[in-house]
């Protein structure tokens, strides 16, 4: 159907909708909007929630179109990215440029004007920290790349903390640093799985220039790591038992298949490892919100127009 409308010289929204990541913005929302309900002892007012939340996909649509327009070559060349819009031609890198400049400037348009400024200029600092230093250099420059770079990827909870408080309060942060702490070992189980492609395209992903092995070994580190950093939110009192127990019973799922990697004798394990850290992240947080609507009013949050 693509190649039909192309011959014809049209260009379907589908390819469009491709550079979007949609599946990437849908998880990024999830965190950002659980972040706004973490922020309040209430309801979000439903401006917030719905142009907030709008505003931020706006902008890491635009700048997961730019991760298209850069890496359209070594796209073109990768097994699971090689059928991309840019990289197959179905959309000119004018046509990308303009649509990523399009949803960038209204995402703004909408935080600047309808939420506050705190929240616009970090998301805008997430998009540069996303579509121009992690895939325009880091990616390319050093095997810490995901490490480094996650640090964009991590801020949707705390956009969406700031939408509703207009403040940069520390459990924001809290939720910040368990999506960056967990991108490690989410992205080296699948950069374990495409390893050869990394190689071939020349970029030094972890298992490209220190080896399957010693990958495996960090990405159970990590994941060691993530069980630590998660239990923060019950002992600074932002969470209660109810998260406790399925940030214990969830990562303990994930150091299992942390441990099935390392020892390497199921050769889906690193797809399985994958796919089981996103389901982590999805769940971890759901469960932090449930658990957030049980507690007993007892957390103070200084929001304004909250009495």
């Amino acid at each position: 159907m693509n190649q039909v409308a192309n011959e014809e010289g049209r260009v379907s929204w589908r390819d469009y909708y491709e550079l979007c990541k949609p599946n990437v913005v849908l998880l990024m929302l999830l965190t950002s909007v659980i972040g706004m309900f973490m922020s309040v002892p209430g309801m979000v007012p439903w401006k917030v929630l719905i142009l907030g939340n709008l505003g931020i996909a706006l902008c890491a649509a635009s700048a997961a179109a730019v991760n298209h327009l850069v890496d359209r070559r070594i796209d073109l060349e990768m097994a699971r990215t090689h059928n991309r819009p840019i990289a197959q031609g179905r959309l000119s890198t004018l046509q990308a440029a303009t649509f990523a400049a399009i949803l960038g400037g209204l995402g703004m348009a909408i935080l600047l004007i309808e939420i506050n400024a705190l929240t616009a200029w970090l998301t805008l600092a997430s998009l540069l920290g996303y579509a121009v230093v992690y895939t325009l250099y880091l990616k390319r420059a050093t095997p810490q790349n995901i490490v480094i770079g996650g640090i964009a990827g991590a801020a949707p909870p705390l956009l969406g903390w700031t939408a509703v408080t207009n403040e940069v309060h520390g459990h924001a942060l809290l939720l910040v640093l368990i999506i960056f702490v967990w991108t490690p070992p989410h992205f080296w189980a699948l950069a374990i799985h495409r390893r050869d492609d990394y190689a071939k395209v020349d970029i030094p992903m972890l298992p490209v220039t220190h080896g399957i092995g010693y990958t495996k070994l960090h990405t159970l580190l990590y994941t060691i790591l993530l069980f630590v950093v998660t239990l923060l939110p019950f002992a600074t009192g932002l969470s209660g038992s109810l998260y406790l127990l399925g940030a214990v019973c969830l990562g303990a799922g994930f150091i299992y298949w942390a441990i099935v990697l390392l020892r390497g004798k199921d050769p889906k394990a690193p797809m399985a490892t994958f796919k089981y850290s996103i389901i982590y992240l999805m769940a971890l947080f759901v469960v932090m919100l449930l658990d957030h609507y049980m507690l007993p009013a007892t957390i103070i949050y200084e929001v304004p127009g909250y009495e």
